[in-house]
């Protein structure tokens, strides 16, 4: 069981090398969570739980067009520095013709991630976000890196963004997703109402990027992560929200974020199969 290669026990030789179709890019980062820890651990837990994937997902096989695992990104020294590191690798990604997939890791690494694909492409890209939470805090606890402000930084510099599954929220963050226009479905309207698709704003950007952060699942059925919080959305649901947001659209990069590992190998599995998952709707 490798962990450092993603899908290492299932990839041919031709389908590791640097000219993938994706670039897998392992982001050990925990630095502002305010709850429970292990984020660090997480792009680990996801690349050893790979190798037990089957290559073919809903008839596919994403790692046909191959997967390239990077090493893991120096995550030491001032946050500002390790989001441009970040953004360094996901634009070398996009610009050689590549999809970024960056593993968390703290949901704070999604301004560097978006900030490098964003560079690379000179183009409008709009977010989907799953989440439990909103992130659009100011500078939560004093960081405006904290993982609980990534949206409103990234929404600051007028990127759109839609999100998906939030059941806990600010009034601080109820403001900001009016000023800012932000589109949104909650948890309790999708989960109860058995939603799994809705349609994006017609001027909705073309190119997407997916910021799936693990919490947005019900925590019975991802429980390993720092802030879980009841109501979540289901397994399938938060996929097939995430897919039909990609209908008539482009997936130019995606993270799975604050996974935090507790010994029990079926929420990395989770983690991993999501990963393969959202792998296999940028095709």
């Amino acid at each position: 069981m490798s962990e450092t290669v993603f899908l290492d026990s299932e990839l041919t030789e031709a389908e590791r090398g640097p000219h993938a179709r994706f670039r897998v890019i392992p982001v050990p980062l925990e630095r502002t969570v305010s709850y429970g820890a292990g984020t660090a651990w997480g792009p680990a837990a996801i690349l050893a739980a790979s190798d037990e994937l089957e290559r073919e997902v809903r008839g596919v096989a994403p790692c046909e067009t191959g997967i390239f695992t990077e090493e893991p990104l120096d995550c030491d020294g001032p946050l500002p520095g390790v989001m441009e590191r970040l953004a360094k690798r996901t634009e070398a990604a996009v610009s050689s013709g590549a999809i970024p997939v960056t593993l968390g890791g703290e949901h704070s690494l999604t301004y560097g991630a978006v900030t490098g694909v964003a560079r690379a492409l000179e183009k409008p890209v709009g977010i989907v976000q799953i989440d439990a939470h909103a992130d659009l805090r100011v500078a939560y606890q004093g960081d405006p890196h904290s993982h609980a402000s990534v949206m409103d930084l990234l929404t600051a510099e007028e990127i759109p963004l839609a999100q998906f599954g939030v059941r806990a929220l600010s009034a601080e963050e109820q403001s900001a997703r009016s000023e800012r226009g932000v589109f949104f479905r909650d948890a309790e309207e999708l989960v109860v109402n058995n939603i799994h698709a809705v349609d994006l704003p017609d001027d909705f950007p073309e190119l997407v990027y997916v910021s799936f952060d693990v919490d947005g699942l019900d925590p019975s059925i991802m429980p390993a992560t720092g802030t879980p919080v009841p109501g979540g959305l289901g397994y399938y649901q938060a996929l097939h929200l995430v897919e039909h947001a990609l209908v008539g659209r482009r997936c130019v990069g995606f993270d799975v974020v604050e996974l935090a590992p507790n010994g029990q190998k079926a929420w990395d599995f989770t983690a991993a199969s999501i990963v393969y998952r959202l792998m296999a709707a940028c095709l």
